[in-house]
């Protein structure tokens, strides 16, 4: 029989081999996996809270999110986040959404901090039950069911007067929101994300929209991907990893959504007419834009006329990294595109910094959705 001494000792040494070999590998895991692994400990110890708070008024749907401990550097998509379903309401009355926002605050006081703070917060939905709902099963599975995003310096927005996005109230809404910290690398600091959806009730006046997500893809060396430099002007990139935001074109060639700039001014572009897949001509009502800092505008451009259909001008802080705004397309009226024409995206970036950084841009396209609009009608 083991006497406890050796049993104890046995389990020491299991404990210090085991804890040995978790921080050799802890070590090795990128800024963004050690966030997901302490976020995670955290959580399960119960050290910082973990649970969502839930309050629901009129005409807006409130979320307050788990903790985020900031404890050091934390750029663009690296660091705690959490997400969690939501409706918006317990029965199938159609809603309307009219606009999100999202807001750093103090987990302690709940007040309003710096917006350094927001890496994005993204709003998925669940598109086999959305399209069957309204007896549109051929658009389930046409692209990632994403149906808009906020980040650093797109905080909020609404849509334009008389028009939103139509949902039951009791359809499933999916919630990441992210945190974000480019400046202060010695910083303990704890802090949530205040989320806001605000929706109105259907009148019959209201005016659906589609959300249809197109981003710059530049292509890389597959067999050799972070190989530097590369040719002035070639378009190329240097992704930040394979493994995420990868994707493969029809040929083969790599491609990557999530990449490298330099120092000093580069102009990428890139073919988005895959991606908008326009059957007939649509007409376009608003723009929800996502880039990292140090890009300084992007543009929706058609390449058939050679003109933009608009630019969204964005601005850096010169003290700090970090966006202070960007410019959404917003209009009433709308513009239209056409499916036999060829679009692309055009970002500007000016890496102001000493150091290379990452860069991603997208945008979330809202379009009037006449087929759904003839069905909602037909039904309510």
């Amino acid at each position: 029989m083991i006497r406890k001494s050796k049993i104890y000792k046995y389990l020491a040494f299991t404990f210090i081999i085991s804890s040995v070999f978790g921080i050799s590998v802890y070590s090795f895991l990128s800024n963004r996996h050690k966030a997901i692994v302490k976020t995670k400990l955290l959580y399960t110890l119960g050290l910082v809270d973990n649970h969502w708070e839930i309050g629901k008024q009129n005409l807006e749907y409130k979320m307050l999110s788990p903790t985020f401990l900031i404890d050091g550097i934390y750029k663009s998509m690296e660091g705690p986040k959490s997400s969690r379903y939501i409706q918006l309401s317990q029965d199938d009355a159609l809603l309307w959404i009219t606009g999100f926002e999202v807001k750093a605050v103090d987990a302690k006081t709940n007040e309003k901090i710096s917006k350094d703070f927001i890496c994005h917060m993204n709003v998925d939905i669940n598109d086999v039950n959305y399209y069957t709902n309204w007896d549109l099963n051929e658009r389930i599975g046409k692209q990632y069911p994403r149906l808009t995003s906020l980040s650093n310096g797109f905080e909020s927005y609404t849509y334009p007067e008389g028009y939103g996005i139509p949902i039951k109230g009791n359809d499933y809404l999916y919630i990441t929101s992210q945190a974000l910290n480019h400046n202060f690398k010695s910083i303990l600091k704890k802090i949530k994300h205040q989320i806001t959806i605000t929706h109105e009730k259907y009148d019959g006046s209201q005016k659906p929209l589609m959300s249809k997500t197109v981003f710059i893809q530049l292509p890389y060396n597959k067999n050799n991907p972070f190989e530097e430099p590369l040719s002035p002007g070639s378009n190329q990139c240097i992704p930040v990893e394979t493994k995420n935001h990868s994707y493969m074109d029809k040929e083969g060639n790599m491609l990557s959504g999530h990449w490298i700039v330099p120092k000093g001014k580069n102009i990428y572009h890139s073919s988005i007419d895959e991606q908008l897949d326009l059957q007939d001509s649509l007409r376009l009502h608003f723009s929800a834009i996502h880039v990292h800092p140090f890009a300084t505008s992007i543009a929706l451009h058609d390449k058939t006329t050679n003109q933009n259909i608009f630019k969204s001008a964005i601005s850096n802080y010169k003290d700090k990294i970090g966006l202070i705004k960007v410019t959404p397309f917003s209009s009433k009226e709308g513009i239209w595109l056409y499916a036999n024409h060829e679009y692309e995206l055009i970002l500007e970036v000016n890496n102001t910094s000493t150091v290379d950084q990452d860069m991603m841009g997208s945008m979330f396209l809202f379009f009037y959705d006449k087929e759904l609009d003839s069905k909602i009608k037909n039904s309510f």
